[in-house]
Formats: structure tokens, sequence, C-alpha cells
């Protein structure tokens, strides 16, 4: 049941302070490498109950008067058409998206570059699209023997062959589409350039996970493991951390790996490396708001379960090679939870059993579970929604929300006109036949007031549900997991 432990207002109050005390100590201008997802962070508000979705972008609108966007994305990524696997949008779409919600939180987007830049048609054409739109647009280039070769990179062949991004705030926020966008990159050439300048400036990191300051095992930073087993990261002890402070702080692998190439090349940039460790680098105080470590280690948990089912999945999907779901799994074992630790698991199965078809059950917040089963014209996951709304609006089982005269129509039109062969209504047309049985019947529109109060629920499906309900059970805010099974032995799948 969801129970908050993360202080949200004190996390962007101090937040914010912390990126204004960066920008004072580089005398007044600060590059800061934005990684993780700016909009939408739903996984930060799985594991920190509390934390809100877009508490990131609203601590930089604090920042606003001082702050400007720059957008790097990679040019290779825009020729190959480089899609965001959970967007569905590729990664030159997605950076419109960006800036559009950016402008949208009154945050000034100062320009776009495109990193690797070598002549591809695709970025090219990017490129005068993003002009015509009135966007400024330069271009970085691959630089031989980056990142290993820190002579050559930070000198007038290296970083000196970029186009200089002018910039007129004192914070630059420098995010992207996805990894691999270059931004620490674009960073470090800024720096290089603003130092030819004469312009006193400093670069500084932001990631929200690992929490440097929770212990290396704490869930919430075994959850960030979790929902990178794609990535192969791994959290460790930062040691030049431990080195120059004598304190254990947790970093991962990457930053560690790369952070004596940056080290050199900030020696090289300003004759000493103002940092002594990736640690220093980084500006998170996400740690210093949590306020129920239980809440948040429950949630944790919660988000690591979640993830080993939606690797089984996309195992059983043929999208992973069941590597991800190998190493969740011992993950989960060295926390001590299995299945049985998602209450809503058991009592799906039991309903499948009992009525041999797929069945979705959902824990209410006071604790109650209720099920579904599949019928002739609804889903599991349909009838366990509304099953869910009349025990939260203290509607008896055996009240119909929705009229027969309603569905079967629908229904019909479904099959005979549209040409489905599935009768069964989906989550988002038995909302709207809701919807319309609201306008005249009393207890659906009763029902219907109550489904707020589905988010933060957990749900379990005994099959693997179609993208159409995926779809609404997360816009709904409902915690989704399904066993890693298909309803047909059909090869297609949509």
């Amino acid at each position: 049941m969801f129970r908050i432990g993360f202080d949200n207002d004190k996390y962007i109050r101090t937040q914010s302070q912390h990126i204004r005390e960066r920008i004072a100590q580089f005398g007044g201008k600060l590059y800061l490498e934005f990684g993780g997802k700016l909009f939408d962070d739903f996984h930060a508000s799985r594991v920190l109950p509390g934390f809100a979705p877009d508490s990131k972008i609203r601590m930089l609108v604090e920042l606003a008067n001082e702050a400007e966007i720059v957008i790097a994305i990679n040019a290779a990524d825009i020729e190959k058409n480089k899609v965001r696997g959970d967007l569905g949008i590729t990664y030159d779409l997605d950076t419109l998206r960006l800036i559009d919600a950016f402008r949208d939180f009154g945050l000034y987007v100062g320009s776009v570059v495109l990193t690797r830049y070598a002549d591809q048609p695709a970025a090219a054409a990017f490129q005068k699209r993003l002009e015509t739109l009135g966007l400024r647009v330069y271009r970085h280039y691959s630089i031989p023997g980056y990142p290993m070769d820190v002579d050559r990179i930070v000198s007038d062949d290296g970083f000196g062959i970029n186009e200089y991004i002018e910039t007129t705030r004192s914070l630059v926020v420098v995010t992207g589409p996805g990894p691999g966008s270059g931004k620490m990159a674009t960073c470090l050439s800024q720096l290089y350039h603003d130092h030819k300048r004469g312009v006193c400036s400093g670069y500084a990191k932001f990631e929200t996970f690992p929490v440097w300051s929770l212990p290396l095992k704490h869930p919430v930073n075994l959850a960030y493991e979790a929902a990178t087993a794609d990535l192969k990261d791994v959290n460790m002890i930062d040691p030049f951390h431990l080195e120059a402070y004598g304190q254990t702080a947790v970093n991962y692998n990457r930053d560690v790996d790369v952070f004596p190439v940056v080290e050199a090349m900030l020696r090289h940039i300003y004759g000493n490396c103002p940092y002594k460790s990736p640690t220093d680098m980084g500006v998170n105080m996400v740690g210093f708001c949590i306020f129920d470590d239980e809440a948040v280690c429950e949630g944790a948990k919660d988000e690591i379960l979640r993830r080993y089912y939606h690797a089984l999945c996309a195992q059983r999907k043929g999208d992973s090679d069941g590597s991800e779901a190998n190493k969740i799994k011992m993950l989960m074992q060295s926390l001590g939870i299995d299945a049985s630790w998602r209450k809503v698991i058991a009592p799906a199965l039991q309903r499948a059993e009992e009525t041999d078809a797929p069945a979705v059950a959902l824990q209410l917040a006071d604790g109650r579970v209720v099920t579904g089963k599949t019928t002739k014209l609804l889903g599991a996951v349909s009838a366990m929604l509304l099953n869910a709304l009349k025990a939260l609006a203290g509607i008896p089982k055996e009240v119909d929300l929705i009229s027969p005269h309603i569905l079967t129509p629908v229904s019909d039109l479904k099959v005979e006109r549209l040409g489905n062969h599935n009768p069964r209504l989906h989550l988002d047309e038995v909302l709207i036949a809701l919807s319309i049985s609201a306008v005249h019947e009393e207890p659906a529109k009763r029902a219907l007031d109550c489904l707020g109060q589905l988010r933060h629920c957990d749900a379990h499906s005994t099959v693997i549900l179609s993208q159409t309900d995926e779809s609404v059970l997360k816009k709904l805010g409902i915690q989704m997991t399904c066993e890693p099974r298909y309803q047909t032995k059909k090869l297609y799948h949509r």
C-alpha cells in the first residue's frame, strides 16, 4: 500500500539552493549535465514515495530566471532513426517534444547541439528544420581518440573544432533525448572555449540515482541496478571519494571509470581539477529529503519486483535474452523478497485457476483486494477496473455499472464493422462507455468519481496485456505487472 516517505517540497528548495551554490563556486556560470528523465520520472516517484514525477523540472522552474536549456542530440542517432523505447518516437522528434515541454514550464531553450556530427544527411535536414522553426543549432564533431587522448581532445584540434554555443544565463542545463547524446562532451567543450575567452565557468553533473548518501545495498540503490539491468550498470563505493575524504559514497561503474579522464581534461583546461571524486561532481540532494526510510525501502522493493516481471515479459516477447531477469532475481535474493512480497500475485493466480481463464487482481489503498475475470464482453483487466470502482463507491457487486445495451453495440461495432477478432472491450473503450452511462445513471457517476483513487494501486495480470490496456493503466497511475505468458498461442500479438 502507498505510504509517503519523501518530502518533495524540501527537495525542490534544497536542490535549487545547492545548484545556486555550485554556480557561485565557479564564478557565476555553470554547465550542468542533466541525466535521467526531467519529465515524468515515474521510477523516482515509485522508489521515493512522495517524489512527484515532475519534481526535477519544477526545481528548474525555481531557477527559471537564471537557467537556459541546451539540448544535445547525437547526429548518428538521427541518421539511424533511433527510437525511445518508452515513448516509441525517434530521438529527433523527442527533441521537439522536449523543447515544447520546457517552454510550457516557462523555461528558455537556448539552442540545440548536434554532437558527433559528420555530414549525416538526416542530421543536416534536421538542422534546417530546427532553424526554420527559429532555433539556434550548433555542430560538435567526433574527435579521434576520444575520450582517452586528452592532449588532443583539449586542444584546437579537439574541442577547438567544435562550434562555440552562445549562452546568456548563469546556469546552462545540458540535456538530451537519451543516453549517448554527448551531454558531458558538450559541457567540457564549452569549458574549453570559455577558458580561452577568459570566461569563468564550471561543470557539474545531476543524476538522481544511485543516491550517493545512502548505503550501497540500500533498496533504493538496488532498484536503480534493477532499472538499468539492460545497461549492466553496477553500483559501487566511489574509491576516489573514499581516498580523498575517508568517507563512503555510492556511485556507479561508468562514472567511476570515466573520472580519471574527466579529471585530466579539467586539469588541462583549468590547470587543476576542482573535484577529487566523481561524487564531488554531483549536485544531487535527494537522499537528504527522505523522512521515512521504511516507506522508501518498501517502495524500492516493490519496484524491483515489478522490474523483474517486466524483464520476464520482455524475455517472453523476444526483446531480452533473459540476462536482465537473472540479474534482478539476484537482487531480489539479496533482499530476501520473492513473488509473495507482491500481494496481488497470489489472488490473481487463484482467480485464474478458479475460472480457467485470464484474471487480474488489484489492491486498493485500504488493503482490500479485488479481482476481475474474463467475460463475454469484458477482458479481465476491464472487469477488474469496474469491480474496483464498485468497491470504492460502495456499490454492490451485482449492479451493472454499464448496461449491456451499451456494451453489446460497442462490441458488435468492433467485430462486425471494424474487423476486430476480439469482441471484448479494452480499458479505454470501457471508460468511454462508463462516462456515457454516468450522464444518466447515478451508480456509474459515483464509480467514475472514484477513478482518481486508483493511483498508486498495485495490480497483477495472469497474462501479458495489450499495449492499449497498459497505456491506460499507466495514465491511471496503476502499477501493473504481468505473468510472462500470452492469452493465446498465436505467434503475432498486438
